[in-house]
């Protein structure tokens, strides 16, 4: 027994010197470190370098410490004045390194972040995990938190990263781990609380110098008795000191911590992390990094907890950030994974957000998906730009949301917006050069399910079985499909017409947009004018069709002529009519000659029954536009022109003051008699005949046969028009000057021998600078390439020559022989031309 006993006491003395000397070596061990830490902390060094050297010391001090035998635990058998020095001595290392923390952070608060790493050594090996080192963290927080009272700005970034380190000790086993990490926390908040003290002075101040007033919130308050084991206290109290920033930072670690293995961790941190957001989400910033983390952790494939918490967390970042989620959302690549339909989903599920949500994915759907040129392939094709792919992705997310039940109402609200959206999304995809089976038909897929949730089903049905589906997505097909979708809502009379309605009003109010994006807008907007509302239309949408007669559009132009066409049967009771009518006459100058020729057809079915007085105050206007499209490059327009000038002499009637007014532009009638085009040529004879039956012109015998002599009949009418109204020799001759330019050689040689007509019986009215003008334009023909014209054109030359030389006694002797008037048989030819137009004809 004795043996025994001494074998005892030797082995406990073994123990107690190894111990002694581990302890001992530690302690010299960590001089040394502070040393060289105290060292470098006052050298030169750069400051990252200098930090993360001295953080390597730490580590290296940290877990040398903690892997020694706690006093606290029973590890160290020995008892009496050994243990006591043995106890001293511990306790002097872990003041050694809770010394060498205190120094650095009186230097730079910055280096609190030492505490966060030393955090993450304690969870990375629970041999560490020990009260002793929460405490040597409680303290320097503590010092810390009246350190600041020194400073006018706090540098402290570790602080929500730090804060979510300890709150995961909330739920410990351990009493006494809790108790330090709630004391830790509440030092924590005490250095954010007077950083967000600063920050909320400066911002009032700010705001204060811009005008604004500010109010600070109420200090939070806190004690470590009530944060201790409550973590909704702690998220609360967490959220409302930590600055944004910080919280952000808080709640970004958190997430993290939902991928580790540990499971204990992960409950943890999902509990703090939900509690947070649902009384703090709005103070959170970066949302983009939060989304893209729950994305990245979503095709991970977690487990089903983790999926949910992650689902949650998106829609809590949802009901406060909706638009920050949204956008980042959209920039994944397209199509969406399953992770992001998954946040889709969790998107969809507040309806109270649904109006946030909504309004940014119509933000989005403004934008074209943009293609690039790909000139790696031969022959150079086009690709889809994978950098603006949002449009696209707005399209596919909203196929996500719309049939979600909980976004019905909203859906509703919005439906002339999503409709309208859609329909552009629609047509940049028509255009995009891209293979047919290639283009992303997200729309189209989108469209057809807002129709269905919006209870337009029938609608749907009707333009499927019109293959409108199928063909919408083709260049050459979509604006048809536009008026086939217009016409099938109307023909279905779609509820919500009313919202529609107002909706392209606004848009049309705001002013321009893409060229392609307004012919859709205004064939919509016209289509519903047309089923549901009852002519005249109110002035306000009379303004619109006005101003869109003359837009740079040319089907534009036409849709809106087709509008005003159909109000003929009460154009009496549209106010301003005169205006819109000089409108109409406004398009005879358009460059394209659909455009002219519906204006020509609207302008005749509005004054068939327009009043007599407005119609007799604008005849000479509407004649001198006839007029003037009679050299028209289109042989349609000209010949349309021509005939509803007939149309209009036969209208004025007798009322010689007009007719008096519209014989000044007979030029280019005559001139048009010599046309290439026989449809022209047979409304001019149809046109003049007219006029031989209202003026008494006995012309109309000249112009029976087809083979009539064009000279002849430009002889006749010359005499009556100058005998009749001399004063329009002037305009005649201005008219006619007008056509020795004309593409077509007929019409050129037909204005030389009117001009020498002109002369020959007019001669006497005409002043010196006018022949002078004449002759000038004639002499520019003599050398005129086109068949016979430079004869004709030496013949009237000559004669102007002669007028222009004539004595001031014959030219009076001339004009009083007028004056009693020629018979026709005094009449002689001058050119003895044989037209060959009808011939050619």
């Amino acid at each position: 027994m004795i043996s025994s006993q001494r074998q005892k006491n030797s082995l406990r003395w073994h123990h107690v010197e190894h111990l002694a000397n581990s302890l001992l070596e530690a302690y010299a061990t960590l001089l040394c470190h502070q040393s060289m830490i105290l060292a470098i902390n006052s050298s030169s060094v750069d400051p990252l370098q200098q930090y993360d050297t001295q953080l390597e010391i730490i580590k290296s001090s940290f877990k040398m410490i903690f892997g020694l035998p706690s006093f606290d635990e029973g590890t160290v058998r020995t008892s009496g004045e050994d243990a006591e020095e043995l106890e001293i001595l511990y306790k002097n290392i872990l003041s050694l390194l809770e010394d060498t923390l205190l120094i650095l952070v009186s230097k730079d608060l910055y280096k609190l972040q030492i505490l966060k790493e030393m955090m993450v050594w304690m969870r990375e090996d629970n041999l560490y995990l020990q009260e002793k080192p929460l405490v040597i963290i409680s303290k320097v927080l503590r010092f810390a938190s009246r350190k600041v009272r020194e400073h006018t700005s706090i540098d402290a970034p570790c602080l929500g990263v730090l804060a979510a380190e300890l709150s995961l000790l909330y739920s410990h086993a351990d009493l006494t781990i809790v108790q330090q990490a709630s004391l830790a926390v509440y030092y924590l908040l005490s250095i954010a609380k007077r950083q967000m003290a600063d920050f909320q002075k400066y911002k009032a101040k700010m705001q204060y110098e811009c005008g604004n007033s500010c109010l600070l919130p109420p200090d939070s308050e806190f004690r470590p008795g009530i944060l201790k084991q409550d973590k909704t206290k702690l998220a609360q109290s967490i959220g409302q000191t930590l600055l944004p920033s910080l919280l952000t930072d808080f709640v970004l670690y958190l997430l993290t911590k939902l991928s580790t293995s540990n499971q204990e961790t992960t409950t943890k941190a999902a509990a703090i992390l939900k509690l947070t957001l649902k009384y703090h989400a709005q103070k959170i910033t970066r949302v983009s990094q939060l989304v893209d983390t729950i994305y990245k952790q979503l095709n991970e494939n977690p487990s089903y907890f983790i999926k949910d918490v992650l689902l949650e967390v998106a829609t809590l970042l949802t009901q406060s950030s909706p638009k920050a989620v949204i956008f980042q959302l959209l920039d994944y690549p397209v199509p969406a994974d399953k992770a992001v339909m998954l946040m889709w989903q969790a998107v969809g599920t507040k309806p109270q957000v649904a109006p946030q949500v909504l309004k940014a994915i119509l933000l989005v759907l403004k934008d074209k998906p943009w293609e690039v040129e790909d000139s790696l392939q031969e022959g150079k094709c086009f690709i889809l730009d994978a950098t603006n792919m949002m449009p696209l992705a707005a399209s596919q997310a909203l196929c996500v949301l719309l049939p979600i039940n909980s976004y019905n109402k909203t859906v509703a609200q919005f439906f002339p917006e999503l409709f309208m959206a859609l329909m552009f999304q629609l047509l940049y995809i028509s255009q995009l050069r891209v293979q047919t089976q290639d283009r992303p038909l997200y729309a189209r897929e989108a469209l057809r399910i807002l129709l269905n949730c919006s209870g337009l089903q029938h609608v749907d049905t009707a333009l499927k079985n019109k293959f409108f589906w199928s063909h919408i997505y083709q260049t050459y097909y979509y604006h048809d499909g536009v008026n086939l979708m217009a016409r099938t809502l109307c023909d279905c009379n779609f509820p919500q017409f009313p919202e529609t309605l107002r909706y392209l009003y606004k848009i049309l109010v705001q002013g321009p947009r893409r060229s392609e994006e307004h012919i859709i807008i205004v064939t919509f907007f016209i289509k519903i004018l047309d089923k549901f509302f009852k002519d005249p239309l109110p002035e306000l949408f009379l303004v619109f069709l006005r101003n869109w007669i003359s837009d740079s559009n040319p089907e534009i132009s036409k849709l809106s002529l087709q509008k005003i066409t159909s109000m003929a049967p009460v154009v009496n009771k549209i106010e301003n009519v005169s205006s819109l009518l000089t409108s109409i006459l406004d398009a005879f100058v358009s460059r394209e000659d659909t455009v002219v020729i519906q204006a020509l057809l609207t302008l005749r079915k509005l004054v068939d029954k327009l009043d007599k007085v407005t119609y007799s105050s604008l005849c000479t206007r509407i004649a001198s536009s006839y007029f003037c499209l009679m050299d028209h490059f289109s042989g349609s327009v000209r010949s349309l022109a021509i005939r509803h000038l007939a149309d209009l002499l036969k209208d004025v009637g007798q009322q010689t003051s007009t007719l008096k007014h519209i014989m000044r532009g007979l030029a280019p009638l005559l001139l048009c008699l010599e046309d290439s085009d026989g449809r022209v040529v047979s409304a001019c004879k149809y046109t003049l005949k007219i006029c031989d039956s209202e003026l008494e012109w006995s012309i109309a015998n000249l112009l029976k046969d087809e083979n009539y002599n064009f000279e002849l009949v430009v002889l006749y009418t010359c005499n009556h028009l100058i005998l009749s109204h001399e004063s329009c020799t002037t305009y005649l001759i201005c008219d006619a000057l007008r056509f020795l330019g004309n593409p077509q050689v007929h019409l050129r040689r037909a204005a030389v021998i009117l001009l020498g007509y002109l002369a020959q019986l007019g001669g006497h009215l005409l002043f010196k600078d006018e022949i002078e003008v004449m002759t000038e334009a004639v002499e520019r023909m003599l050398q005129d390439e086109g068949p016979g014209i430079q004869k004709l054109a030496e013949i009237t030359h000559n004669l102007l020559k002669k007028i222009a030389n004539r004595p001031r006694s014959t030219t009076i002797k001339l004009a009083i022989q007028r004056f009693f008037k020629f018979s026709a048989k005094e009449l002689k030819l001058i050119y003895n031309w044989k037209s060959t137009t009808q011939t050619d004809l």
